[in-house]
This record gives C-alpha cells, structure tokens and sequence, in this order.
C-alpha cells in the first residue's frame, strides 16, 4: 500500500484489512486511562484512525464526524490516535466534542498494528477509516493515499447507509 507523509512515502506496518473480512479485535486506552476493548462495541461501527487530533486536518474530520455522528442511528464512531489520553480530553473538551468516543493507541499500539495504519518512520497512525457493521464484518476501507489530506466522508456516509 502506497502512503505518502507531505509527499513522502512513509511505511505502513501491522495487517491490511480488507471489505469483507472480520474486523480485527483491538485493545485502546480511554482518556480516564482505561483498557477499552473493541470486543464490547455493538451495532455499526466507524473507526476513524488519525494522526494527532491536534492538527489542522485531524481537527477538521474529527468535527466533521461529531457532526455527522449526531445524525446517525445505530453508530458509533470511534476517533483512534497515538495522542496522549491527557491531550485528547483537552482538546475533545474545547472542541465541544461529544457524538463520538476518542481514544488512544499510544500504549501497545494494538489497533495501528491490527488495521495496518502503524506509520513506522513516525510512531504515529496514518489517517484511514474502517466502517464496521453489527456483525462485525468489515464493509468499508479508506487508507487515505496523502495523510495530510481528509477522507472521502460521502464514500464513508454511504457506506453506513447500506
């Protein structure tokens, strides 16, 4: 998989998944500092991997997707990053952010090695998003080809509407 960082490529490490497959089982760390663990999320799910919440193009689709979350019955939407848990409840309270769940992976590196979004030159996830329906069967993945630049969200919302 091809991934560029500001037109570099960058590697990408961990598994890829793919449309079709079972989502992967993950274990992250809430901004309380706990264990949250993949396993006990039901109905559609839309895991939404970024680099650092507080950044300018992660600051936008985070919004984007509170916003789009608040519309959306039967999903929840789970922020991922490698962000300290401390500076994600910071930023999620002063951005009003409340639809969906930010959590961190900044600990084992779980979910970045088991959806393949593990950047190796940065320590950091590259921006992707994974929809995940209430069988726990993957039906959408973007691996976006630029981390600098936003996801297709009409591609995302569709895929929820199916």
């Amino acid at each position: 998989m091809n991934v560029k960082f500001k037109g570099n490529y960058v590697t990408l490490e961990g598994t890829h998944v793919k449309v079709g497959h079972p989502s992967p089982k993950f274990v992250v760390t809430d901004q309380e500092l706990n264990a949250v663990e993949s396993k006990n999320f039901t109905g559609k799910k839309v895991y939404v991997s970024v680099p650092s919440i507080d950044t300018p193009v992660c600051d936008t689709e985070v919004r984007r997707f509170n916003q789009e979350a608040a519309a959306l019955d039967n999903v929840s939407v789970y922020v991922i990053s490698m962000d300290l848990p401390f500076a994600q409840a910071r930023w999620c309270g002063a951005a009003g952010i409340d639809n969906i769940q930010v959590l961190s992976d900044y600990k084992k590196h779980d979910f970045g090695m088991k959806f393949g979004t593990y950047i190796k030159e940065l320590g950091l996830l590259t921006r992707a998003v994974f929809v995940v329906d209430e069988t726990d069967t993957i039906t959408y993945v973007e691996y976006c080809e630029e981390v600098t630049e936003e996801p297709n969200y009409a591609n995302v919302l569709q895929a929820l509407k199916r």
